[in-house]
């Protein structure tokens, strides 16, 4: 994506990454959990307008819906940053993911196992774009909880596409999901996803 220097510290490697995923799957939440400065929400209340519209089951006690994006920032160590766009999760708002979507290096699409199968449009997506993903089921309270192994069949996923237990409320398993999608982003343009590309990224995080 480029570069970027703050307070007139070092440069830093400036990456965009998407958070994806259906709508109620915690793209709000994560993006906050994790940026470092105040996150930029687009956030409007549900209203009777979105009847027929947005499907709400499993995730009644959703009052507001993102209409744009969700946007924040965090920093790596000294040499990387990410900024992170939140793409609306309803199919309406889909004619807004080729614009937010241009310039990105990768995406996390959270996946919630109540309700899998708004994770597909994304999967699709990206799957069709080449763009580098990561899936990461958020462990909401009181979810029926499935194999891992599970999850990535019922979503077909292809074998080298990483699928990670997350809390989009902690900083700590949010973190591990972006270092997770960074090494997979460099094993891609490794080329062979040597353990070596792998391990670059890492300390350079």
């Amino acid at each position: 994506m480029g570069s970027a220097r703050y307070d007139d510290g070092p440069m830093l490697a400036a990456h965009k990454i998407l958070i994806a995923g259906g709508f109620g799957s915690g793209k709000t939440t994560l993006v906050g959990a994790i940026s470092e400065v105040r996150p930029l929400r687009t956030e409007e209340m549900l209203t009777t307008a979105s009847v027929g519209h947005d499907d709400v089951s499993g995730v009644g006690g959703k009052t507001t819906t993102t209409v744009a994006l969700d946007f924040g920032r965090i920093t790596f160590g000294t040499q990387v940053v990410l900024y992170l766009f939140g793409l609306p999760g309803q199919e309406r708002f889909s004619f807004m993911w080729d614009e937010l979507a241009y310039g990105a290096l990768g995406a996390v699409i959270l996946a919630d196992v109540r309700r899998l199968g708004d994770c597909f449009a994304s999967v699709n997506y990206f799957e069709t774009r080449r763009l580098p993903f990561v899936v990461a089921i958020n462990c909401f309270d009181n979810a029926p909880v499935y194999d891992p192994r599970e999850v990535r069949a019922a979503l077909d996923l292809d074998p080298d596409v990483p699928l990670v237990m997350c809390d989009a409320r902690e900083v700590s398993s949010v973190k591990r999901v972006l270092i997770t999608l960074v090494e997979a982003i460099a094993a891609t343009h490794s080329g062979n996803g040597s353990a070596a590309g792998r391990t670059t990224v890492t300390q350079r995080m």
